[in-house]
């Protein structure tokens, strides 16, 4: 026995050795890339799962739509919880491994985990008792509420691990083994489009059967991910290790908050944007608003997440080399990323304004109202989506070197600290065409607020 764990340790140092020379010496450019495709897959696929139940449940009725996109706020509240521990945890073991403290790492993705599964289990538990209002507060309209109830229903059910799922994918990514998180995802996402159809239309379930279509998907690839762990060479997660100290909680809090500011406020601006688009819809059409306005949201986050997992891609190379002492390094590839993620989003914008009416009548072609909202608030979100590179990686940037405060004050940017006072404002001059307009206009100024932290960073770092 003794000799079979003696090899075990072993096999993990050189595995460890050979990913730390790759992660300190290969060419920034070839090294991000490599990194960055998995995670862009993992990502892509990460928001499938909303655009998959969104397709299958928009061929059911508007309402049923509305509802689905209703139930978006708490999925962005699971989001946030498990980024918050991921990219806390995550972003520790980064830099640990760059200053090989192997033993730092394992206790810290111990605790990373063990905390967003024990969260996840009291947000299961509150939200089952408290169903009904929970839809109501994410503003579920009386004709929606039903719809909602049934789609949080399995969702609330598969709460811890989901959560937890998110943890270990950040913490396998931060480590550069994005392979591991990207084969855990996609599994999950590819058994999710079979369940969907099975549940949905074979034993005729509803909004429920895509609720608990996404609940087993998503515990399959908690399984993936959770394995993924034992390869030779990766932090391996041991209870034993969990820990409840206060320095463990301080460095999750450090690495972790901006995700979490984030998250959160995605997930009030998913409220008030539900709410506000009732309000200001023509009467008889406020479901087909909510339901244009998650469509929409569904949409782009699913060309977001190019960017995130290009910038998540980046983010193990940056916390490496950081914690190696090599700053030039960062630097260069900082700027590669916020190059290679601007011109995608150039693209994907200019295909998305030529095509967006195609694209809104995939999901919900019956309903003309919703088609023309959803036209209107995509083309709109499309003026200033490539603006977002900028902003998303120098947020990361600053997180992933656990410069928590500007990286928690550029967090807050998108979904907080423009978009909320704009979405109170606007409308009250113009109408729903200023709640169409909201996002874009927060994307610009979130733009603002990150350039001179941008230029301020590149300089620093020569």
């Amino acid at each position: 026995m003794r000799h079979i764990i003696r090899f075990t340790d072993e096999d993990d140092e050189r595995q460890r050795g050979r990913r730390y020379l790759m992660m300190t010496e290969s060419p920034v450019r070839q090294l991000v890339i490599k990194m960055a495709v998995p995670t862009i897959i993992s990502m892509m696929v990460t928001a499938l799962y909303n655009i998959i139940d969104a397709f299958f449940v928009g061929h059911i009725s508007t309402e049923a739509t509305a509802g689905v996109g209703v139930s978006f706020a708490y999925m962005t509240f699971i989001n946030a919880i498990g980024f918050y521990f991921g990219h806390g945890s995550g972003n520790f073991i980064s830099t640990a491994l760059g200053a090989k403290n192997y033993s730092d790492a394992e206790k810290m993705a111990a605790t990373g985990f063990f905390s967003s599964m024990g969260i996840g289990v009291i947000a299961m538990m509150t939200g089952v008792f408290f169903l009904t209002p929970l839809s109501r507060m994410m503003g579920a309209t009386p004709d929606v509420v039903p719809y909602s109830n049934d789609y949080l229903l399995f969702i609330l059910i598969g709460t811890p691990f989901m959560m937890s799922s998110l943890t270990l994918n950040n913490q396998l990514r931060l480590q550069g083994n994005a392979q591991y998180a990207m084969v855990g995802i996609a599994a999950g996402a590819v058994l999710n489009i079979f369940l969907d159809a099975l549940f949905i239309y074979v034993f005729d379930m509803g909004v429920m059967g895509a609720s608990l279509a996404t609940c087993i998907s998503q515990m399959l690839g908690w399984l993936i991910l959770f394995l993924g762990t034992e390869k030779s060479g990766n932090v391996h997660i041991r209870l034993k290790n969990f820990s409840l100290t206060w320095y463990s909680q301080k460095e999750i809090f450090k690495g972790g908050t901006p995700s979490l500011c984030r998250h959160v406020f995605v997930c009030v601006s998913t409220i008030m944007l539900n709410r506000y688009a009732a309000y200001y819809a023509a009467p008889g059409t406020e479901a087909s608003a909510i339901a244009a306005f998650a469509i929409v949201s569904r949409v782009m986050m699913f060309a977001f997440s190019i960017i995130l997992g290009i910038g998540q891609g980046f983010q193990p190379v940056c916390g490496f080399n950081y914690g190696a002492g090599l700053h030039e390094r960062v630097r260069k590839s900082y700027i590669f990323t916020v190059e290679l993620s601007t011109v995608i989003l150039i693209i994907i914008s200019i295909v998305f304004a030529i095509y967006a009416p195609d694209i809104i009548r995939v999901f919900r072609s019956e309903d003309e109202e919703l088609v023309k909202i959803g036209t209107d608030v995509l083309r709109w979100q499309c003026l200033s989506f490539p603006l977002i590179g900028l902003s998303t990686v120098t947020n990361m940037m600053y997180q992933t070197t656990r410069k928590t405060l500007i990286a928690t004050v550029l967090s807050m940017g998108r979904q907080g600290l423009f978009f909320i006072p704009i979405i109170m404002i606007l409308p009250l001059f113009i109408g729903l065409q200023g709640v169409e307009m909201t996002q874009a206009i927060a994307d610009a100024l979130t733009f603002l607020l990150a350039l001179p932290f941008a230029v301020k960073e590149i300089r620093d770092k020569r």
